[in-house]
């Protein structure tokens, strides 16, 4: 054994306490005896044992009562209980108070000792799970960072820099495409800090008229304009000692981005139709799907307000950047979709994944979701195949739009390294990650295929 084992035998007769004390201390393990369930109880009040061997059968307290008073103090302990007059009634009775295994009297030596190896042999196993469930865990959590799903090395780097960035009241920028998920990044930095109890007040600015922007922000009193029947708080307002998250901030008239920059400046507002300013203490998260560098250049929006806007950056990538991600996510969507929609959806079939790694998804994570979504209505059989998919989906967007959307720029080692990762993802997912299999889809050698999963970082 590794290490001494503590062990209670709880039994009336002496002579049975001394016989299994010296045959058990043999095997290593460290011995305590009581000669009643009373006494027994007290012990495992004090300490805490690896295993108990318990009569059933005693005067006062019996092995069954035992079981049933110290069953708050046993926790992990293995009990395992014992009788000369017991039957396979008496046992079950047994196991449901919580022992793990029953000896009849009389019994050879050996058998206590293969029932406590035995025991060990389970709790080795209990142990290991609990590990391997640690790990997975722990994977999963490297995996996830608020609502969010990714193992893409882009992604991990996003929800690393989300994560630090939430502890402090820093103003965030998040850029991407539509559909990435800037506003679930927003949500997960606000409730990852230590605003996540106050409110968290999304706006879409390009959703709000413009003759109605500076009163929504900034809030007005009573008599301001015309219907101005009482005083109203802002949205600044109403996201006080919490975060406010601007959506779509590229969409501002400039007019009011000079406003905008004296809240970020100076932490106050004021509002429509009031001479005083009003402190604010209050989380700004933007983002857009705009060029704001550009914008700024095309003097569409102000360079000042971008630079107090731009602290701290977060680059969400196309979903076409991150491939590897589809596997995960796609998952995640059905198991999403299963509760929502009742549905018992077990997997994506090789050739439905391949579909989907194949699509060029313009409309990112978000255009991803509604296609599990469909097909999960639409589907009869438990898993998901190429048949449950649109049929024109590896061709949407068109091939002239798709090409010029992977490969931005003229660097041909950048356009190769994208079309690699992605034709690689693809074959290990259509083969269920047998790497000889996908070198023979691919056409490569076993070592130049390891050494590209090595360089591009794919985890399937």
């Amino acid at each position: 054994m590794d290490s001494q084992k503590q062990l209670l035998i709880i039994d009336d007769e002496e002579n049975m306490r001394h016989m299994l004390t010296a045959l058990l201390k043999r095997f290593g393990y460290d011995i305590d005896a009581a000669s009643d369930g009373y006494e027994g109880l007290q012990k495992v009040r004090e300490t805490s044992y690896d295993f108990i061997l318990c009569d059933l059968k005693m005067p006062g307290m019996g092995g069954m009562a035992f079981l049933e008073a110290a069953k708050d103090h046993l926790g992990a302990t293995t009990v395992i209980v014992m009788s000369a007059y017991g039957s396979m009634d008496t046992a079950l009775e047994a196991m449901k108070l919580g022992a793990y295994d029953y000896i009849s009297k009389p019994f050879k030596s050996d058998e206590v000792h293969l029932a406590l190896k035995k025991a060990e042999e389970r709790e080795r196993l209990k142990k290991e799970n609990r590990q391997l469930k640690d790990r997975i865990q722990k994977i999963e959590e490297k995996c996830k960072f608020g609502n969010m799903v990714a193992k893409s090395k882009a992604m991990k780097s996003v929800f690393t820099l989300a994560e630090k960035v939430a502890k402090y009241r820093t103003t965030v920028l998040i850029t991407g495409e539509s559909g990435t998920g800037k506003e679930l990044v927003a949500r997960g930095i606000h409730f990852a800090g230590n605003r996540a109890n106050m409110p968290l007040v999304p706006v879409n600015c390009g959703g709000i008229p413009d003759t109605l922007l500076e009163s929504e922000f900034f809030g007005y009193k009573r008599g301001a304009f015309t219907g101005a029947d009482r005083n109203k708080k802002g949205l600044f307002e109403e996201a006080s000692r919490g975060t406010i998250f601007l959506d779509e901030v590229g969409e501002l008239p400039l007019p009011l981005q000079i406003k905008f920059l004296r809240v970020l400046q100076e932490n106050e507002v004021r509002p429509v139709g009031d001479s005083k300013m009003k402190k604010i203490d209050v989380r700004v998260i933007a983002a857009t799907a705009k060029n704001l560098e550009e914008e700024v250049r095309k003097g569409l929006f102000r360079q000042d307000l971008f630079y107090r806007l731009n602290v701290l950056p977060i680059r969400l990538p196309p979903l076409r950047e991150r491939a590897e991600d589809i596997p995960l996510l796609a998952r995640h969507f059905l198991a999403k979709f299963n509760k929502l929609l009742g549905k018992r959806i077990t997997d994506i079939a090789p050739d439905g994944m391949s579909l989907l790694l194949s699509h060029g998804w313009p409309g990112n994570v978000r255009e991803l979701e509604n296609i599990i979504e469909r097909a999960m209505v639409l589907a009869e059989e438990p898993v998901l195949t190429e048949r449950n998919f649109p049929s024109d989906l590896g061709a949407m967007g068109g091939e002239d739009e798709e090409s010029e959307k992977l490969i931005e720029g003229y660097s041909l080692k950048a356009a190769q390294r994208i079309i690699e990762k992605r034709l690689i993802t693809k074959a290990l997912v259509t083969t269920g990650g047998n790497r000889t299999k996908a070198t023979q889809l691919l056409k490569i050698s076993h070592p130049s295929l390891l050494s590209k999963i090595k360089a591009y970082d794919i985890s399937i």
